[in-house]
């Protein structure tokens, strides 16, 4: 890990932070994925990014998240570089990946835990950060099972959980409900909102009309270009 790696018990007591993407293009084996990308994701505020499979919404995540390197063009973390994704985690960014990546040796608790107690946080709240998560997601009761015991619905909202234990000033949410059920892609668009509520700066890749809506901004991608539906305000 980093040096400049925080412990994740700070995280939400630093100042607010703004990630800025300027021009970014991405280009996999001579496809280019991203063309000149601008966005701007504001504390306190959710900006959807939406469009067809292979639009790019993933990669933009990645790039956000210093998981990817743009061949042009700019990713800042607050003022820094998004150099890579140790920066980028040490500086609160919480990414919840779209294929939820879940240790399936592991219980849905000890997959949120395990990452809370990695960055250093104390163990009692560590757990206590676990339960409650879990309980957010409405999984209170299944904590103790194997992630293999758990439906791909399931599965999904844990992976959700551990993202919302880590109180991140950033979070990146890559099609969070695309396996949820009507109540369930509604419960966790609340929980993101309420991440931007608390101070995050929420960014939601999403397939679904309804949960873009929900957000204060949608930037459609198509073939890696960009179009504002919405501008971010303010």
């Amino acid at each position: 890990m980093s040096a400049v790696t925080e412990p994740m018990t700070q995280a939400d007591e630093r100042a607010p932070l703004t990630v800025t993407a300027r021009g970014v293009h991405v280009s996999y084996d001579e496809h280019e994925v991203l063309r000149g990308i601008d966005l701007t994701a504001r504390p306190g505020r959710i900006v959807a990014v939406t469009g067809p499979s292979g639009a790019g919404k993933t990669t933009l995540l990645w790039a956000l998240a210093g998981l990817v390197r743009p061949d042009a063009g700019s990713v800042h973390v607050g003022d820094a570089p998004a150099a890579d994704r140790d920066t980028t985690s040490g500086a609160g960014v919480v990414l919840i990946l779209q294929d939820n990546a879940l240790a399936s040796v592991l219980t849905a608790s000890e997959n949120v835990l395990v990452p809370l107690l990695a960055a250093g946080v104390e163990p009692e709240a560590s757990q206590q950060r676990a339960a409650e998560a879990l309980d957010q997601v409405g999984l209170a009761t299944a904590g103790d099972q194997l992630i293999e015991e758990l439906s791909g619905g399931q599965q999904q909202r844990v992976a959700v959980a551990r993202g919302l234990a880590q109180r991140g000033r950033v979070v990146l949410a890559d099609e969070p409900t695309s396996e949820l059920d009507a109540a369930n892609r509604a419960r966790v668009v609340a929980l993101l909102r309420a991440e931007a509520d608390r101070g995050a700066a929420v960014v939601l890749a999403t397939h679904d009309p309804d949960a873009a809506a929900e957000c204060d901004a949608e930037l459609h991608l198509d073939a890696g270009a960009a179009t504002w539906v919405r501008p971010l305000e303010g």
